[in-house]
């Protein structure tokens, strides 16, 4: 049985719930490698909100140390620390090595893995969407992470600049291991939909606070403020404000493009109300209501349609892991003995 090391830089939500999916397979019955979990946390509240659910096998302070001679990295930091990480990682990684980024924009993150990662190693962006089942569980916390949180799931690859195909391939294994399907897509594309599934909807929510705090009744309608309104801003509460302005500003083409649609839509709605049509309200909201059924109906289920890229559930990798790193680490992740690679 082969040892796969890993480090994990960041245990928010992902970053935990990663090292949880591990160690479940871990104890599984069938599995035939097991991974040893390093995970580094610079901020000690979160740290010791984690090993509550003791996601690592060990735990450093110092990203160096968490880094060094790993075969996997995982990147699941504030997005504010995620460009100076990848300096750390540059000087740090052994050859051979693989770094899967998680962060919510794909670009900067390309670019940034181009410019400090040596050649020999691997970046592959990945973005994971989440068990269907947590759909309404917004709030971004350790204290919410679990090991099922990639369960049904999809993993979506965005395979770096020059990247070897046994890291993607490793990628794809890596995330069937956490319970999802692997996908690729384009990175433009990914970041493009990331500002409307995303970052629009953590926009309008501190907009949103924003507005209400600066307005005559907050004083008093703050004592009113119930789950609707905690699930809009929720982002104020889990997520540090330097990251939600670099989330925004690294990502203000497509912010810009899906806000513009959104202010359009907002004064096309205001005028219906202004004129008392409602018919035309009524349009809005029972024409979203049901199409809304729809997509929470295949969401839950994870069933698309065939001509949607991203519901197909076949790789584009498939199941041929060669080459020098990809035969060493490759076939230990499949579980592959000394003597058949031979």
């Amino acid at each position: 049985m082969a040892t796969i090391t890993v480090g994990i830089l960041g245990l928010g939500r992902m970053g935990a719930s990663l090292g949880l999916a591990l160690r479940r397979y871990n104890a599984s019955k069938g599995a035939q490698h097991q991974f040893k979990i390093t995970a580094y946390e610079r901020r000690g509240a979160v740290q010791q909100e984690a090993r509550k659910f003791n996601p690592a096998d060990e735990y450093i302070n110092s990203p160096f140390n968490a880094v060094r001679e790993k075969d996997i990295v995982v990147l699941a930091l504030p997005y504010s620390d995620v460009q100076s990480m990848y300096e750390v990682l540059g000087r740090e990684l052994r050859p051979g090595g693989v770094v899967f980024d998680t962060s919510s924009i794909k670009s900067p993150s390309l670019g940034w893995a181009q410019k400090y990662l040596p050649s020999e190693v691997y970046m592959v962006g990945i973005t994971p969407v989440l068990n269907p089942r947590l759909l309404y569980t917004s709030v971004d916390e350790t204290a919410a992470a679990r090991e099922d949180l990639f369960d049904n799931g999809l993993m979506l690859l965005m395979p770096g600049i020059g990247c070897a195909k046994e890291a993607v391939e490793l990628a794809t294994d890596f995330g069937q291991l956490l319970g999802a399907k692997s996908h690729f897509i384009d990175p433009a594309e990914h970041d493009g939909l990331m500002a409307a599934t995303d970052g629009l909807p953590a926009l309008l929510g501190v907009l949103f606070y924003h507005m209400l705090r600066s307005s005559p009744g907050w004083n008093d309608g703050q004592r009113l403020t119930n789950p609707a309104f905690a699930y809009l801003t929720h982002h104020l509460y889990d997520t540090h404000p330097d990251d939600l302005r670099d989330v925004f500003m690294h990502n203000r083409d497509n912010m810009l493009r899906y806000l513009d649609a959104m202010l359009s839509t907002l004064r096309n709605f205001r005028q219906a109300l202004a004129q008392n049509d409602r018919n035309a309200v009524e349009a809005a909201v029972v024409d979203s209501a049901l199409d809304y059924e729809k997509w929470l109906n295949r969401r839950t289920k994870n069933e698309w349609d065939e001509k949607d890229a991203l519901g197909k559930a076949a790789s584009a990798a498939g199941d041929i892991v060669t080459g020098l790193f990809g035969t060493y680490l490759g076939n230990r992740l499949r579980g592959k003995k000394d003597d058949e690679k031979k």
